[in-house]
């Protein structure tokens, strides 16, 4: 054998070598944050019945799997307690190792939901992001918080793999960070001092029809689940679509350890029947917590936010905060942010409004409440709980005001109605008298438009702002009580 046919050969052999090394799916890759302290999944590829063998730096544990007819594989691996010292773990399929590096044990969340979650830290086209070149130069050294951008794509089947990478935090990269999602991380770092991962993993536009399986589709819904037809009815819209994306942006990533999900969505669904949006949302979450096989993870989500929607004075919006209200009260571990003062007055025609600091903040204070134990950090928003008539006035209690409220005057966002339902502007300020009876602190409302009020609302319409919050400055969830 001549030296130009043997150095083929051994070409050839080297390739070969090559593609059989064991493949990892993109997720189990550098720079990766594995869930600290319990039993993490990884998983990849190798040829059918080949054995996987996998250990790491910071024990003396081996964990082994054994590839599948189609050469898939799964194992655990028992993760240490969250530090940033980097770590590295070996995979050997015995055609030779595969390694990944500076990987950190932490707490991993999935940011899930529509193009308000989607919204990265540099903002969309003519939608900014409040103090964009502030965090540019805060990013520095906040290495610790990760993330890894799941590519927004549709797919007829579930899909197994991603294209993507973990990215480190840096002023090079935070520009393309979820904006809420690190406004969430950046916060729990800094409350818990370990490192932070995020998945990111939605779709600009998308309903919550579009992350159900085809098998809870035909179960629950009227929505198609043959593609074509999928495709034929929102062909004007495809970020509308059931099912597609689903399969090709959430499913791949139903292998990862994940501590819970961050969820915010809602803006495609309005105009949704009755209760329809609340239970498919509870479907969705039974759903996923299925999928993950991790128990009842933390499912903490927030509500859209006011916006014009074409009527200013209309109820679509409204309704389906209400539908997202009632929806926190059927998920168990789950919390709602309000964000109702967290757009500028003059965003009402902005779909997607600038402060999204207070809203990761806020999804970070009912992680750091309900996941990590840090019970003094006030995490829920007040929301309505009784009220009286007397004579013409209205007498209101909330929950949740956590011993205080933020204004005893000049508060906005109530009406009030009588017996023929038109709503009037009303008057609300903070009641109290000596005596210790129930109603001898409330707030006081009442309008000269209405001499015998039945019904009040709160920010009740698709745009308008209150102003009144609790303790822990937290809004106020718009509210009725009626039905009409």
């Amino acid at each position: 054998m001549n030296k130009k046919i043997l150095s083929l050969v051994v070409l050839a052999s080297m390739v070969v070598g090559m593609q059989a090394k064991v493949k990892l799916h993109h997720l189990v890759s550098d720079n990766m944050i594995i869930q600290q302290q319990t039993d993490v999944r990884l998983w990849g590829w190798a040829k059918a019945g080949r054995k996987v063998v996998a250990t790491t730096s910071w024990s003396n544990q081996r964990a082994e799997a054994k590839a599948d007819k189609q050469g898939r594989w799964l194992l655990t691996l028992k993760s240490p307690k969250a530090s940033y010292e980097p770590l590295s773990i070996t995979f050997d399929d015995g055609d030779g190792q595969v390694i990944i590096n500076n990987v950190l044990a932490g707490e991993v969340w999935v940011c899930a939901g529509q193009s308000n979650m989607e919204m990265p830290v540099k903002g969309f086209g003519n939608c900014p992001v409040l103090n964009y070149n502030q965090e540019i130069i805060d990013a520095a050294g906040k290495c610790q918080v990760r993330s890894a951008k799941i590519p927004s794509i549709m797919r007829a089947e579930p899909q197994e793999d991603a294209q993507t990478e973990w990215r480190e935090c840096s002023p090079q990269t935070v520009g393309e960070f979820s904006a809420t999602g690190y406004f969430f991380a950046k916060l729990v770092n800094r409350a818990l001092d370990i490192p932070i991962g995020l998945i990111e993993a939605n779709k600009g536009g998308s309903r919550v029809e579009s992350w159900l399986t085809k098998e809870n589709l035909k179960k629950y819904t009227s929505d198609p689940t043959d593609s074509v037809e999928i495709c034929k009815k929102w062909s004007q819209w495809d970020y509308h679509r059931s099912l597609l994306w689903g399969n090709g942006t959430f499913n791949p990533i139903l292998n990862y350890t994940v501590k819970g999900i961050l969820f915010y969505q809602g803006c495609s669904n309005v105009g949704d029947p009755g209760d329809q949006y609340s239970q498919r949302l509870k479907l969705l979450v039974e759903q996923w917590r299925s999928q993950f096989k991790l128990g009842e993870i933390p499912f903490y989500f927030v509500q859209i936010a006011p916006f014009v929607s074409g009527d200013a004075n209309g109820t679509w919006n409204a309704l389906l905060q209400e539908q997202q209200f009632k929806a926190s009260k059927i998920i168990p571990n789950s919390g709602l942010v309000c964000t109702n003062d967290a757009v500028y007055p003059y965003e009402g025609t902005q779909i997607h409004p600038a402060q999204k600091q207070k809203v990761g903040e806020r999804l970070a204070f009912l992680a750091l409440n309900k996941t990590y134990g840090m019970d003094k950090i006030i995490c829920q928003s007040p929301s309505y709980k009784d009220m009286k008539v007397k004579n013409d006035t209205i007498m209101l209690h909330f929950n949740d005001e956590c011993g205080a409220i933020s204004r005893f005057e000049n508060i906005e966002g109530f009406e009030i109605a009588g017996a023929d339902r038109v709503f009037h502007p009303a008057i609300a300020s903070h009641f109290w008298q000596p005596g210790g009876g129930y109603w001898d602190e409330c707030i006081v409302v009442s309008s000269p438009e209405v001499k015998e009020p039945v019904a009040i609302r709160y920010c009740f319409k698709n745009w308008q702002l209150g102003n009144l919050a609790n303790a822990g400055g937290l809004p106020l969830f718009p509210f009725r009580t009626d039905n009409w």
